[in-house]
């Protein structure tokens, strides 16, 4: 095994399933001499793959200036410090705030890429969010609740595109996200898809549509760790018009570098 260097590295953990890690993050999860994870979110089993002596550490507890003293003080004792955070931490990580502090002590850091919930949720939809000739665009968003969006940013106005929606942090807002859809010229026969805890042997499934949303995730009882998808290409019934909405990347008339079209010598 590689002896890991004495750093920050921020890793993305997946969605919740611990083999969608990727290969790098579990090599230093399985390495570093310290383990600080997102308790409240990563699975356990995943955080047993760390070396029987490396200090493990929670930080759901923490407030973000000890989680920072936490790892710049590890550094700097010349240990590796592997901070493990759910999905992919580019996305709603709040990693931005740990890397301006560390950066401001000089301590040095690393990202890792994981498995956003939002491609886990649709793996387990069997969806394509981008189909072509139906939507070919996907907007990563949240409504606006206790923490403010900026005012561009408002969710009326991106569902304005009509493209594929995915709401982080949004199941407790819906009668918001209904209506804010609504007023952007949404059909309430819109397609919504609710995946809570995607990859998690207790994952939920409700599909829907933008006028029962509400009422259908209040009957399930979803209020948290769900990822809400919404577009037409989230339709049950898409493949029964599958030929309409085929790509030209395997249509045998289309040409490219690696396939003469079937017209064509």
């Amino acid at each position: 095994m590689n002896v890991l260097e004495a750093k920050v590295y921020i890793v993305g953990a997946g969605p919740g399933d611990p083999d969608l890690i990727t290969v790098k993050g579990e090599r230093i999860l399985r390495g570093a001499d310290v383990v600080l994870y997102t308790d409240s979110l990563v699975n356990e089993d995943l955080i047993a793959r760390a070396r029987p002596d490396a200090l493990i550490l929670k930080s759901a507890g923490m407030a973000l200036e000890e989680i920072v003293e936490r790892m710049a003080s590890q550094v700097e004792q010349g240990k590796s410090v592997a901070r493990i955070h759910t999905g992919d931490p580019a996305v709603y990580g709040a990693i931005f705030e740990q890397m301006a502090q560390l950066k401001n002590r000089s301590i040095p850091y690393e990202i890792v890429p994981g498995v956003s919930s939002v491609f886990a949720a649709a793996a387990v939809l069997g969806a394509e969010l981008t189909v072509p000739e139906l939507t070919q665009t996907v907007i990563l968003t949240r409504a606006e609740g206790r923490t403010p969006v900026p005012e561009k940013e408002k969710l009326r106005d991106l569902a304005s595109h009509h493209a594929t929606l995915a709401l982080f942090l949004s199941a407790t807002l819906t009668k918001k996200v209904v209506r804010e859809l609504l007023d952007a010229g949404w059909s309430e026969e819109t397609p919504v898809a609710v995946v809570q805890r995607a990859t998690w042997p207790d994952e939920r499934i409700v599909r829907s549509t933008l006028r029962h949303l509400d009422e259908d995730l209040r009957r399930a009882g979803i209020r948290s760790h769900a990822m809400i998808l919404a577009g037409w290409a989230l339709d049950e019934k898409l493949a029964e018009r599958g030929q309409a909405y085929r790509s030209k990347l395997y249509d045998k008339t289309f040409t490219h570098g690696y396939r003469k079209g079937a017209n064509r010598p």
